[in-house]
């Protein structure tokens, strides 16, 4: 081994160290793929960590621009806290919804166009108190950018329901809907009037929401074979809508057979009643009135023998 071989081997060893170490002091966490619907609005987490510890909001500058653009550079940013900064095309549309001082670094793009894509990188810069100049802390995290993934019409609604209930039981439905804009939440409404309907907002990834529409009514004869339609409204009144159609069983009533059935029963069973009581009453006549011939015979015979 060379005396050059021996002195790049440490020197390596020592870069190896220091940028781990400055990566793990300068890091992002940002959703890389995020859909984003077009004349919506889209929220991009992101959070961070710095050199300069805990600082207040003051003490930092936030700004988001295209991963091959230079942030320092007039107009190549899409967020920035000079508005002169700012691409023409995102004045207006940008905003932080994070706290730096939390590091917090979200970021909001609203009414999305079809070439907002990406990527987009986040850069912080400490300023100093006095000036409110950026300090030689400063970086740029390229290796963690997020890209826009374009919707351009709403998605449908998922719907779940049961197959069909019988009469008279309650019939839910769950209606659902995935969004990225949680400062903008799309709005879900039925075609059936009630006012058994439950909403629920919740987060099912980072930077994907969920709007859950949970509507229960009891079901009748007249809704069997009847369309409900759950519709979710986005921003700029775009609107997507999904149908099921409702199954509901007939519970059989059978009072119209066993009414009659009753009735003609009873009526038998007191005719019945009825016609041996007259019939016995009838055999005990007839057997009085043979008694009483009997006796008037034998006196007509002893009388015809004298």
């Amino acid at each position: 081994m060379d005396k050059k071989t021996k002195v790049m081997i440490p020197c390596l060893l020592l870069a190896a160290i220091c940028s781990s170490v400055f990566s793990d002091i300068w890091k992002a966490t940002v959703v890389r793929n995020i859909d984003a619907l077009v004349e919506s609005c889209v929220v991009i987490p992101c959070s961070f960590s710095h050199t300069g510890g805990n600082l207040p909001t003051s003490r930092l500058r936030a700004m988001w621009h295209y991963k091959d653009r230079s942030p320092d550079t007039k107009g190549n940013n899409i967020y920035h806290d000079d508005p002169t900064m700012i691409l023409d095309n995102f004045k207006g549309r940008t905003r932080m919804l994070g706290h730096l001082g939390q590091n917090n670094c979200t970021l909001e793009i609203t009414d999305v166009k079809n070439h907002d894509n990406g990527p987009f990188c986040f850069r912080i810069e400490l300023v100093r108190t006095e000036d409110n100049e950026p300090t030689k802390d400063k970086f740029s995290f390229v290796e963690d950018c997020a890209e826009l993934n374009i919707i351009p019409s709403p998605p449908k609604p998922t719907l779940i329901h049961p197959k069909s209930v019988s009469q008279g039981e309650p019939y839910t439905v769950m209606c659902s809907v995935i969004h990225t804009c949680p400062t903008h939440v799309p709005e879900l409404t039925w075609n059936l009037k009630t006012s058994g309907v439950i909403l629920y907002q919740r987060e099912i990834h980072s930077g994907k929401m969920e709007t859950l529409s949970i509507l229960t009514f009891i079901a009748e004869v007249k809704d069997d074979n009847s369309e409900l339609t759950c519709t979710a409204e986005f921003s700029r009144q775009q609107k997507a809508s999904s149908t099921v159609r409702l199954s509901v069983t007939r519970i059989e009533n059978y009072n119209h057979i066993i009414i009659p059935s009753a009735v003609g029963i009873g009526i038998a069973l007191l005719f019945g009643i009825l016609c041996i009581f007259m019939a016995k009453k009838y055999k005990n006549r007839i057997a009085e009135l043979q008694n009483q011939d009997g006796t008037m015979w034998n006196r007509l015979s002893r009388l015809s023998r004298r």
